[in-house]
């Protein structure tokens, strides 16, 4: 990518070099990589590129497209060159300490919505990240209380950095899933969690921009079976009698088959996501 003072690069010509330039490189969905960094180097939304697909870039915009391309040539998230992204109806700053929210929670947050009305509730979002269930939640049902905690210094500064962006009220503790002792005490109405739920020896299935980018402490865990486990014991312990349990799952663990969540007081409803695979758990212990 060269320009001079007489090679002008138009909306229109930088898309169709950049859709050539990332497929090229093996870039995942190169056409939507390079609309989106585009939309973002000129403040623009992506459908407007196509609508001033004329226009030429100006020498700045142009240093700023250039470097995105290096970047994400390098199988860098779009999320993480750009900064940010949108998770329901909030926008959610990321980072590399921070998983980048994907499209299955905003499912996760919607069953919860869809499910709970806005009577006053106590809730904690387990392995919070950026935040993003938290904030999204805290922004659908102000009379909530909203708790998130996590293991991560830097996810949890990212976390209050959403929280204030997004003008709402979380209560940020750092804490370890797996150790029942440093975990808040309860009781709550609504536990959520989306877990490190990745085997290590699975990271060669992974995209290049998600293995080698996003972090291994928010991906993967040395035992499934254990997290999942550790999670619904704590809950069952600080769970109202009426309050639920959400997580979301690996796609090939079934909870149904872990002995804690086949014991007869515990109810596990599985529920697929919009592409009807098996994502997400809902879970009540009975008294």
């Amino acid at each position: 990518m060269t320009s001079s003072q007489t090679d002008v690069w138009t909306v229109l010509r930088m898309l169709e070099w950049g859709t050539a330039w990332f497929t090229q490189r093996g870039i995942p969905s190169p056409r939507l990589s390079i609309e989106w960094l585009l939309a973002d180097a000129l403040q623009t939304r992506r459908l407007n590129l196509y609508v001033q697909h004329d226009r030429p870039l100006a020498a700045a915009e142009l240093a700023i497209v250039r470097d995105y391309v290096r970047q994400r040539a390098r199988h860098v998230p779009l999320q993480y060159i750009t900064g940010s992204t949108s998770f329901y109806n909030a926008e959610i700053r990321v980072a590399p300490g921070v998983l980048i929210p994907r499209p299955e929670t905003e499912e996760l947050v919607e069953l919860i919505l869809t499910k709970w009305d806005d009577t006053p509730r106590r809730v904690l979002d387990i392995g919070t990240g950026s935040g993003c269930i938290a904030v999204a939640l805290a922004m659908e049902r102000p009379s909530w209380e909203i708790h998130a905690l996590d293991l991560s210094d830097e996810a949890l500064t990212i976390a209050r950095t959403n929280a204030q962006t997004n003008a709402v009220t979380v209560t940020f503790h750092q804490a370890d899933l797996l150790n029942s002792a440093s975990m808040p005490v309860g009781p709550w109405d609504l536990i959520v969690s989306n877990p490190p739920y990745i085997h290590h020896d699975e990271s060669s299935s992974l995209e290049p921009q998600v293995r080698d980018h996003e972090p291994k402490l928010a991906l993967f865990c040395v035992n499934r079976q254990e997290v999942y486990q550790s999670i619904g014991s704590y809950a069952e312990k600080t769970l109202q009698p009426e309050g639920s349990l959400y997580v979301e799952l690996h796609l090939e663990h079934h909870l149904e088959e872990d002995a804690f969540f086949t014991q007869k007081h515990v109810q596990t409803t599985i529920f697929n996501d919009v592409s009807k695979r098996r994502r997400f758990a809902e879970i009540h212990f009975q008294v």
